[in-house]
Order: structure tokens, then C-alpha cells, then sequence
């Protein structure tokens, strides 16, 4: 079972420090949610486990593997799936070509695969010829998610997924990864302000404040009172 382990992370902006000794650990099938404010370095802790924002001190291991040097890509070849806050894709092209580039990068892939994706967002499927670029924000969230599980990851990244998205489609999401989750045993970092979801989503959490870890801890074992401060933030 693969594990992704994070031990003492440093990392920064050029001169601007974001994370201070961070620490956290995630199986393959496990889940986990990082909480917090805007600007407490949720973002900057997902780019650098997936080797976007480089690491000061600290190390990043997969399956005790150090991959903390490693670049992005050979991250992803060897089980991390990441989605970024920003929705990346190819605007130009279409849902259909956007689906089939990431397709033809993995070795063994089948043309059910996408079949498999679609069934878990059907919105995509009337829009397959449409370019992303058109598509709304919801609409390009779903075929961000439907991207990475394309590369069959072990553990998937999602970066604030919910943001700017109406209810209906949040709720299509959350679904969505929860079923993939439960199916192939997909591990899940979640970095979320919707604390709602992500407690539901999640076995453990950590909260995030100036870069550093303050609480962390098992979902099930939080009080009420617990409950009401992470809802808060």
C-alpha cells in the first residue's frame, strides 16, 4: 500500500517563507484534509509535495522513496494525481482532446478509461467537442478531476476544489471523488476552505496557520466544541 509521507518541510516564495516544518502522512485509500484561511499556506504545502514550489529543508517520500527533488512529472508516473486551485487544461482544445492528451501519456491506458471518468461527471459528455476554454467554472473543474484520474493515481491532490463553484456541482464532486475513492482506493490530500465537506470527506485533518501545523488530529474524535472552531476558520 503506497504511503506519502511529508517530515519537517520548508519551503518559500524566493525570499518569502511559506511552510515551517510541516508534517503529515497519507496512505493509499486513507484521506486527509488540510484546513485553513487564505494565505496560511495550503497551496504552497500541495506545490511543494508535488514538486512545483522547490523544498528549503525537509524531505517528501513515496513508498519511502525520497522524491523531494524530483520534477513534477515523475512524481505523477509514480502515483500522485494533483489538481490545482487554477483549473489548469487546454483551453484551445477541446473536452474530448484535453481527455485523450493526458490518455495517450500513460502507458496501457484504454479508451474505457474515459468512459469511466464520464460515467462519474456526465455533464462532460454532452460537451466533448466543446473547447475548455468555453466551459464554466463547475464545468472545468469536473474535467480537472476527470484529468488526473486519467494519469490512475494513487493519491490524488485537490487544491480547494469547491471554490467558485455553485452547490449542485460541489455536491456532483464530492460524489464523484468519493466513489473513486471508495472503488480503487484512492487516497485523498484535500485542501479545503468548505470544512463542511471536508470533514465529511476525511479520516484526519491538519489545520494550517502561517505555515505551520497547530492541530491535527482524527475527524471521528472531534468534540462538538472542536467541531464549531474548525467550521470557524
Amino acid at each position: 500500500m503506497m504511503e506519502l509521507t511529508v517530515t519537517g518541510l520548508h519551503a518559500s516564495h524566493g525570499r518569502t517563507p511559506a511552510l515551517f516544518g510541516v508534517d503529515l502522512s497519507i496512505t493509499e485509500g486513507g484521506s486527509c484534509c488540510v484546513l485553513g484561511r487564505n494565505g496560511v499556506g495550503k497551496t504552497s504545502l500541495m506545490n511543494a509535495i508535488m514538486g512545483v514550489l522547490p523544498t528549503r529543508e525537509g524531505t517528501v517520500t513515496l513508498d519511502g522513496r525520497d522524491i523531494t527533488r524530483m520534477p513534477p512529472w515523475e512524481r505523477v508516473r509514480l502515483g500522485l494525481g494533483y489538481i490545482p486551485q487554477e483549473r489548469t487544461g487546454f483551453a484551445h482544445l477541446t473536452v474530448a482532446e484535453n481527455l485523450r492528451v493526458v490518455l495517450e501519456t500513460r502507458p496501457g491506458a484504454k479508451r474505457s478509461d474515459v468512459d469511466d471518468v464520464l460515467d462519474l461527471f456526465p455533464r462532460l459528455k454532452p460537451l466533448l467537442k466543446r473547447a475548455a476554454g468555453f466551459l464554466s467554472g463547475g464545468q472545468r473543474q469536473q474535467l480537472a478531476i476527470a484529468r488526473a484520474l486519467l494519469t490512475k493515481p494513487k493519491i490524488l491532490l485537490l487544491d480547494e476544489p469547491t471554490e467558485g463553484i455553485q452547490p449542485s456541482i460541489v455536491a456532483e464532486i464530492e460524489e464523484a471523488i468519493v466513489a473513486f475513492h471508495d472503488r480503487d482506493g484512492l487516497g485523498i490530500l484535500l485542501a479545503e476552505q468548505y470544512v463542511e465537506m471536508a470533514l465529511r470527506m476525511a479520516e484526519r485533518y491538519i489545520v494550517l496557520e502561517a505555515g505551520q501545523v497547530v492541530s491535527a488530529g482524527a475527524t471521528a474524535e472531534l468534540s462538538a466544541e472542536d467541531a464549531g472552531k474548525l467550521l470557524a476558520i
